[in-house]
């Protein structure tokens, strides 16, 4: 539709502009060929037409952009990224863009920018028309690029400072806790009470461990990326603390470890993504500067807007200001497209939908807000069952006082529809409701319908969607080794499908950080934060069994040497001391620098995991030469650990492939919801849809309830979010708990959402009967309720429920 915005009665096809001079970066000798400028103008405006009329209307919205702000408001598959494509080169066509007076493209992934810098090159070359009139960047590097042009006002210099990206674990951020706890002994006192305490030694020990090595550290990790993302100081956290009735005076433990943090930044010269876009808005508050980017920059076009936060969109209106002024929509050259429906990355990063939402209703005042609903990517039974979701989802109140969604429903495309294969036909009934009796019948019934299809559908792409990487590596340890579940998997299947799990990557690359504890533990055995660490890692690894630590690594005399008086042992326990034991054992007979390949192997790492120790143990070897102690090794590894920077190995047995790995003809992948965002299959498989997984909710771990039936670090976020969207009234502990719980129930709403908008032809969605409560331990099931939305799909498509497959 494009009467939802004010649109320039002239048609952009026959408005556009040529440049005087001929492309200097296309095929000169097909250029040449053209008699004369008049043809190559002609030539153009042909080929525009071409272009402008290969869109769909929703994508024509884009193309009809001319000056001004414009929010676009999409739906899966809707074509965005084309859409975008083709707006940019007939802008820089229009305006007549070169290297000096540029079009800005802002994405939110370094792959996505990738591929709509490949296609914009692509139209332009369709055109005829030089490629210089177009940058494209994730946020992050454009505000690198302003703040490293301008080193003298951001005070950054990449030669002198490196690069994090802090976790609860890292050391900077248990370094934060540690500061804080010593000069905060009463406040910290206070949190050691808990809400009841009877003085015993041991619990206080206890409860001493969970707050350094779990409690703080989240806290920490969690309200810095939230309030610096929001342009908040640590000064503003105390402030706001002060207007909130709070015994534990959260924010303020939270001002305090924030302050500690950029202190620590300051002081070992490093910096953290939120400081690259701070340094960026430091240039730009320079008005001469300022002035200067804003006549290079013509206008800014960004994609995935609804992940965006407060300081990137500040950024963003800045650079797109047609004048000093910023604070005007109307002066605003921008372009924002997205989709709030598929915002799925606030519970983890300090992305807000509310800003894009903001955005849409300014727009929308000014007749600016256009609508991406046709949608050529599924077929019309997954397009309907995700729009009943839905609403569905909106109208049931799951998630409080929260909506989920906005109200926008997929459409099918039109029947003359320019682009090929739009809304492909479904697979057999195209949707598929199953009711497995557990999660190993549930791994048998997908095999048994990939298997069908493949044989009706060799080509096809397929794909199974989880929740978390844990239900990944459960299915991978059933496809290598059926026997063990007693599961009957036909040979035909691994001969006629190619095996790809995506979870494996996300594994790999916590490899160093396993190594840093376990090294940290063979080092200093009896420290009990070391031990805790390495028993984690053990127990994530599946080597002992998944106990409270806590309890074990305050007394680490005690469990690793336990002497006749000590009480007797649990059988869990000692085999926990049997393994530390061992490990410490190869500490006195090997050399340091053989304990990474010791370790790796000790954790049954597969060769792919086994290729990225060697790995970090050759960089290692290139860091400590001459000098193998285990104390320069640890501090190399705690380098790289910290910077975050390290990229585990991929091996691929089979040629490289053109396309992404993720979606290759003849293959399944494991891969999460979050990371298949961007991604479609034409069959896809979503098992294991309980209740507890999703929405699942926000738990409040037995180790940490001595501080309440609340969670400080989700506290603390939803208060500073309420602070950073201008709410008066900043909400207390129990409201902001709440608050969190409907975020997280409204997230993970969203999260199905986008995973069942992945499908093309076919969509399969399973609740088993019985499943385990947590993927650490997959053996121990539990009859689960299923997930509500799959019980109101069921009611809705009673014809696409299946018995048995």
């Amino acid at each position: 539709m494009t009467d939802d915005f004010d649109l320039d009665p002239v048609s952009p096809v026959h408005s556009i502009l040529t440049p005087d001079t001929e492309p200097d970066s296309l095929d000169v000798k097909t250029t040449n060929s053209l008699e004369n400028i008049d043809q190559l103008r002609q030539f153009r405006a042909e080929k525009i037409k071409e272009i402008y009329h290969s869109l769909r209307p929703g994508q024509q919205q884009m193309g009809d952009w001319k000056q001004g702000p414009l929010a676009i408001s999409a739906v899966p598959g809707a074509g965005k990224s084309t859409g975008m494509a083709v707006a940019a080169a007939l802008t820089i066509a229009h305006h007549q863009l070169h290297s000096r007076r540029q079009l800005v493209i802002v994405t939110f992934t370094r792959s996505a920018a990738a591929n709509i810098r490949v296609k914009i090159i692509e139209n332009l070359k369709a055109l005829k028309l030089p490629l210089g009139g177009f940058v494209v960047y994730t946020l992050h590097g454009l505000a690198l690029n302003i703040a490293l042009k301008n080193p003298e006002l951001s005070g950054l210099n990449l030669e002198n400072v490196t690069l994090i990206l802090p976790t609860p674990s890292n050391r900077i951020t248990r370094t934060c806790v540690e500061q804080w706890i010593a000069a905060n002994p009463r406040h910290y006192q206070r949190l050691i009470e808990g809400v009841q305490f009877d003085g015993e030694e041991t619990e206080r020990l206890r409860r001493q461990s969970v707050l350094r090595t779990e409690i703080l550290p989240n806290l920490a990790w969690k309200v810095i990326q939230e309030a610096k993302s929001s342009g908040l100081k640590p000064e503003d956290l105390n402030q706001i603390s002060e207007q909130i009735p709070d015994d534990y005076e959260i924010l303020k433990i939270a001002g305090g470890l924030y302050k500690n943090y950029q202190n620590l930044l300051r002081s070992l010269n490093l910096i953290d993504y939120d400081e690259m876009i701070l340094a960026a808005l430091r240039v730009l508050e320079n008005q001469a500067v300022r002035q200067v980017w804003q006549n290079q920059v013509f206008a800014v076009f960004e994609d995935e807007a609804q992940d965006s936060t407060p300081l990137q969109s500040k950024l963003l209106r800045i650079l797109a200001s047609s004048s000093d002024s910023s604070s005007e929509l109307e002066r605003l050259n921008l372009v924002r497209v997205g989709d709030p429906n598929q915002a799925i990355n606030s519970t983890f990063t300090p992305a807000d939908p509310i800003y894009f939402r903001d955005f849409c209703n300014e727009c929308e005042q000014l007749q600016r807000l256009a609508t991406m609903d046709q949608a050529g990517r599924s077929s019309c039974i997954i397009i309907d069952a995700a729009n009943s979701m839905l609403s569905w989802v909106n109208r049931s109140k799951l998630a409080g006082n929260e909506q989920p969604f906005r109200e926008q429903m997929i459409r099918l495309v039109g029947w003359n529809d320019p682009q090929p294969n739009a809304n492909p036909p479904a697979y057999g009934r195209g949707l598929e409701l199953c009711e497995p009796a557990d999660i190993y019948q549930t791994v048998e019934w997908i095999v048994q319908r990939i298997l069908t299809i493949a044989n009706d559908h060799p080509q096809g792409s397929f794909a199974i969607l989880l929740r978390e990487n844990k239900q990944g590596e459960f299915i991978t340890n059933v496809f290598n080794n059926p026997q063990v579940y007693n599961i009957k998997i036909p040979e035909e299947f691994y001969t006629k499908i190619r095996i790809y799990d995506a979870s494996q990557q996300a594994r790999n690359s916590k490899i160093p950080g396993e190594m840093l504890n376990l090294l940290q533990f063979l080092d200093r055995p009896h420290s009990p934060d070391y031990l805790k660490l390495a028993l984690k890692v053990l127990g994530d690894r599946n080597l002992i069994p998944n106990l409270d630590y806590n309890k074990i690594a305050i007394h680490p005399e005690e469990f690793l040497y336990p002497g006749p008086l000590d009480p007797p042992q649990s059988e869990e326990i000692r085999q926990c001391r049997y393994f530390c034991c061992q490990l410490l054992q190869a500490r006195l007979e090997l050399p340091p620098y053989q304990l990474i390949s010791f370790l790796a192997l000790s954790l049954r790492y597969e060769r792919t995991e086994l290729a990225t120790a060697d790995k970090l143990a050759a960089r290692i070897g290139q860091h400590t030469l001459g000098s193998h102690s285990m104390g320069t090794i640890l501090e190399v590894l705690n380098d790289i650990v910290s910077s975050e920077r390290f990229e585990p190995v991929d091996i691929d047995d089979e040629e490289s492939f053109k396309d992404s790995p993720y979606t290759r003809e003849g293959q399944l992948t494991l891969i999460t919801m979050h990371k298949a965002k961007g991604l479609d299959w034409d069959y896809v498989f979503l098992p294991f849809l309980q209740e507890s997984t999703i929405p699942g909710s926000l738990r409040v771990l037995p180790q940490t309830k001595f501080l309440g039936e609340i969670t400080l670090s989700e506290v603390a976020r939803a208060q500073i979010r309420a602070a950073s969207h201008g709410q008066q009234l900043i909400p207390d502990v129990v409201t902001a708990w709440e608050q969190a719980k409907d975020l997280k129930t409204a997230e993970e709403y969203r999260l199905l959402y986008v995973a069942m908008t992945r499908a093309k032809r076919f969509l399969w969605m399973s609740a088993s009967r019985f499943a385990p409560y947590t993927w650490h331990k997959p053996e121990n099931q539990q009859e689960q309720k299923p997930c509500p939305v799959f019980i109101a799909l069921k009611q809705q498509f009673p014809q696409h429920f299946i018995e048995k497959v």
